[in-house]
Order: C-alpha cells, then sequence, then structure tokens
C-alpha cells in the first residue's frame, strides 16, 4: 500500500487572522487527504479554544480516529499533541522526553496497515525551546524507538534546521529526504526556515513518492508537510 502522512503544527487552530477555526484546519488536512496526521499543539478542554476537546472535533471533522498526548495542565485543561489516522490505532503510548522549558513527549501510535501489510508506528515530535532541550530531547527519541521492530515514521515540528546537532542525531538514525519545490515551513505567511519534517526507517522499507510542503498561509503559522510512500 502506499501512505500518505501529514504533519501540521496548527497552532491550537488558531489562524494568521487570529481566529481559531477547527474547521477550517480540517479542510486543510481532508485536501490533502492523508491517511495518518501528526498533530501539534492541540489542546484539550482548555479555556482559550472554548474547552473543546480538540483532537476528537478534527477526528470527527476528518472521519479518522485519533489519539491524544499531553505534555503539561494548562487553562483547566492540557495541552499536547495529537494523532490522526484512516486505519486502525491499536495502541498509544505518550512517552515522556527529557523537560525543558515546558515538558514535552512524543506520542507514538501503533497503526494496522492495510492489504497485510503489517504495522507501522507513527511518532510525532514537537520539540521545544532552546537547542541543549532539543538535543536532548532528540536523543531521547532515538534511545526509545531504538529496539523497536516496527517500521517508525518519525514527523512533526523539530523547531530545527538541517545541519545543526538536533537533526544531525535525528538524520543518523531516519532517513529525512530534501522536500521537492519550497521547503520552508515557518511562518506560513512568508516561510523563512525548515523546522518542519518527516523522516522514516528502515530505509529500505519505504520508497518516497511525494514529499513536499502545503502552501497554506491563513489557518496556523506553520504550513503543513505531505509525505506519500510506498511500502515495500
Amino acid at each position: 500500500p502506499t501512505v500518505r502522512v501529514l504533519a501540521y503544527n496548527i497552532k491550537h487552530g488558531e489562524g494568521m487572522d487570529q481566529e481559531v477555526d477547527l474547521e477550517r484546519v480540517a479542510a486543510v488536512i481532508r485536501a490533502a487527504r492523508p491517511d495518518i496526521v501528526t498533530l501539534q499543539e492541540i489542546d484539550w478542554h482548555v479555556s482559550r479554544t472554548g474547552r473543546v476537546d480538540q483532537a476528537a472535533r478534527l477526528g470527527d471533522l476528518t472521519g479518522m480516529e485519533h489519539a491524544f498526548g499531553p505534555f503539561m495542565e494548562y487553562q483547566g485543561g492540557e495541552y499536547g499533541m495529537a494523532i490522526l489516522s484512516r486505519w486502525p490505532i491499536v495502541e498509544v503510548v505518550n512517552h515522556e522526553l527529557p523537560p525543558g522549558t515546558e515538558p514535552r513527549s512524543t506520542l507514538a501510535a501503533r497503526i494496522q496497515l492495510p492489504g497485510g501489510a503489517g504495522d507501522v508506528i507513527v511518532a510525532g515530535v514537537h520539540f521545544y525551546r532552546t537547542e541543549q532541550e532539543r538535543f536532548r530531547q532528540a536523543r531521547e527519541v532515538v534511545d526509545i524507538f531504538g529496539q523497536e521492530p516496527a517500521p517508525v515514521i518519525l514527523a512533526g515540528d523539530f523547531n530545527s534546521r538541517r545541519g545543526d546537532r538536533v537533526m544531525d542525531v535525528i538524520e543518523h538514525h531516519w532517513t529525512m529526504p530534501d522536500k521537492a519545490g519550497p521547503m520552508e515551513t515557518f511562518p506560513s505567511y512568508r516561510p523563512e526556515r525548515e523546522i518542519d519534517f518527516i523522516g522514516f526507517r528502515p530505509a529500505d522499507r519505504f520508497e518516497v513518492l511525494e514529499y513536499r510542503v502545503i502552501n497554506e498561509r491563513v489557518a496556523s503559522d506553520h504550513r503543513p508537510v505531505l509525505m506519500v510512500l510506498r511500502v515495500r
């Protein structure tokens, strides 16, 4: 089968017009036709976003299963990441990462691929804030999945650029190909930095059919990233 993976930091649904609009975010997701989505900056019953379970709401709006992984308590609720999947999510683990200015985790979902192709682990990340904090978090992610026998797709907001030591650690263990076309993802209205990525391991289990930044300027302060993989 082919697997369409989308990574999107949605800034709790707040667009560049300062409007919180999950329907708009869901429309961006649906247009990309993903099978699996990793979402960063997700609220769960937080007052600033109307105490909505954003992961569940986006799951409803896209017709996908959802999983939520909190980083921390925030404004009466929780703040973290989510994963959406068109295919069955059979296991979810929210792995704690070394804390920095804010707590962090990597949300890992074991997803059953169609056609008897087996399972894949999809792990979302949102590293933060200083390079030292991100470096510790990256090394922990490597340790967490080091002995995982299933293929692992790692996707999200790394808050790091290619060539720095954070991405060097990740790229030593995951295949991180170059995007086709413009590679910058932040800020969305005029991207200047490439900090959102999708990678996979082992390299021989996948063939990259497409990898690009989606030209969406308003729904969030990040542009979404899409990778289409053929499973070997």
